[in-house]
């Protein structure tokens, strides 16, 4: 049996070799090495568990010493890698995007800098699920339908310390000027999805008139205001200002809803009905992001205005009856679409299949690197090399064991099982890389030089709490 199919699509196959030929491009320093360290994490038998077992893959022609050296000396031009993947993204497919922030754990790695406590899941009973290390936040494309499949377009470091709210921001409005040139007149404005822990009032602020849609779950405590004062309060005094009190936690809500959307049959939902309230907002305080815009700015705090979504099921896909209601916050230049905005929110999840594969097959928290720039460098080489299976996932030959299950009829096949035959692929496409240069052993270390030992850096969070040296040195003085 081929592992390619008998007639397999030349302008597929055409789009990853120039796919692969504009990445090798974006590689500015130790391209070589980069690029075949990639081609090797996608091309390994099983999972990669060690950076330095890469360095044994066929496809990495170069030694250890290399491997550690591309990531340590090398450079990759960002911003040309950013609209490479954005150009990836198919011109009649929704502008969805989903963001999420994942932990790279170096929790015993006293020489690294920067580290700072940051959620990790984990199966465990106890009530502090933190780990130190470096947070990712990722952007991600997804797709209609019930896949396994995403489209990573962009992945930042959040420096320890930072402003959450900005930096979100900040990262979408990069991704919605590269976006600008895809987007028509007709098209929706592009949406982005969040999950519950962002700050969805503060994020409506920080995007200001970017004609972007935000979809945050919010929590079921939360209250918010109409903006409708009631009849004039006798006595002196000013009337309120915002309105009637709604509380998401009520048991009835005699306020009727602005727009409604009942689909009657779900495959895994059953019933579901969806509300929408609109021009609602927050009393929002001088706190977390508001305070760091600095008193100067308002001289009132602003009211931010946006629809109140509650989405309602008959069922779950296991068949137990929902506990709770799920709260959707949107903010948009135009009404929201109720109909997609609750299926997208479940096409949020999508991404945590690809945190999966990136940890557990590709090995991106397998890498024991010292300096966040290196980990910075790994995070986009995998980002590249999962496209690379994205593209080539109607190439590749399902390789099924015979105790797994056969591919689903009409769907793609899974990143795992197409990871499983992509070296075949490979061996059709080639290699930008040069071939390596024959070297010859170093003069070594010089006579008489020592080795001193690598600074220690404390957590971000033991910094603030008990000040920076120069902190301490100032208040001893005083």
């Amino acid at each position: 049996m081929s592992l390619l199919h008998e007639h397999p699509d030349v302008e597929t196959l055409s789009a990853l070799s120039r796919f692969r030929d504009r990445f090798y491009g974006c590689l500015d320093a130790r391209a070589d090495a980069l690029f075949e360290l990639a081609d090797a994490a996608i091309c390994a038998e099983g999972p990669v568990t060690s950076l330095v077992e890469l360095s044994l893959a066929p496809v990495f022609r170069r030694g250890h010493g290399a491997l550690y050296d591309a990531l340590a000396e090398g450079a990759i031009d960002e911003e040309r890698l950013r609209d490479l993947l954005a150009d990836q993204l198919l011109p009649d497919a929704p502008l969805i995007f989903g963001i999420d922030t994942t932990t790279f754990p170096r929790p015993n790695a006293e020489c690294s800098p920067d580290r700072g406590l940051h959620y990790a899941p984990c199966r465990c009973d106890g009530d502090r699920k933190v780990v130190p290390g470096w947070e990712f936040q990722w952007v991600a494309g997804l797709e209609w339908g019930s896949s396994s499949w995403t489209l990573p377009v962009d992945a930042r470091r959040i420096a320890e310390g930072s402003c959450p709210v900005t930096s979100t921001a900040d990262q979408i409005r990069d991704l919605a000027g590269r976006l600008g040139r895809q987007t028509s007149a007709g098209r929706p404005a592009p949406l982005f999805v969040l999950d519950q822990g962002y700050a969805a009032t503060a994020l409506t602020h920080a995007l200001g008139d970017l004609k972007v849609q935000t979809l945050v779950r919010i929590a079921g405590d939360r209250v918010y205001y109409d903006g409708r004062p009631g009849p004039r309060k006798p006595g002196p005094g000013r009337n309120g200002v915002h309105g009637q009190r709604f509380e998401l936690a009520a048991k009835v809500n005699l306020r009727r809803p602005d727009q409604m959307l009942i689909v009657p049959d779900t495959t895994n939902y059953g019933r579901v009905e969806v509300r929408a309230w609109h021009h609602m907002h927050q009393k929002v305080q001088r706190a977390s992001y508001f305070a760091r815009l600095g008193a100067q700015l308002f001289a009132r705090l602003p009211i931010i205005e946006g629809t109140v979504i509650e989405v309602r099921v008959e069922r779950l896909p296991d068949g137990r009856s929902p506990h709770r209601t799920l709260w959707l916050w949107h903010s948009g230049p135009q009404a929201p679409d109720l109909d997609v905005c609750w299926r997208a929110y479940l096409r949020r999840f999508d991404m945590e299949h690809t945190f999966k594969l990136m940890k557990s097959q590709l090995g991106w928290t397998a890498a024991r690197l010292r300096h966040p720039e290196q980990a910075v460098r790994w995070t986009w080489l995998l980002i590249a090399a999962y496209v690379q299976l994205r593209l080539a996932r109607d190439l590749a030959t399902d390789l099924r064991r015979p105790w797994e299950r056969r591919p689903r009829p009409g769907k793609p096949l899974t990143p795992y099982r197409v990871r499983r035959a992509f070296r075949h692929v490979r061996d059709r496409l080639g290699t930008p890389a040069r071939l390596p240069k024959t070297s010859h052993p170093g003069p070594g270390r010089p006579p008489g030089s020592k080795n001193t030992p690598a600074p220690r850096h404390r957590l971000g969070s033991e910094l603030r709490k008990t000040g920076t040296p120069a902190v301490k040195a100032r208040k001893k003085k005083g």
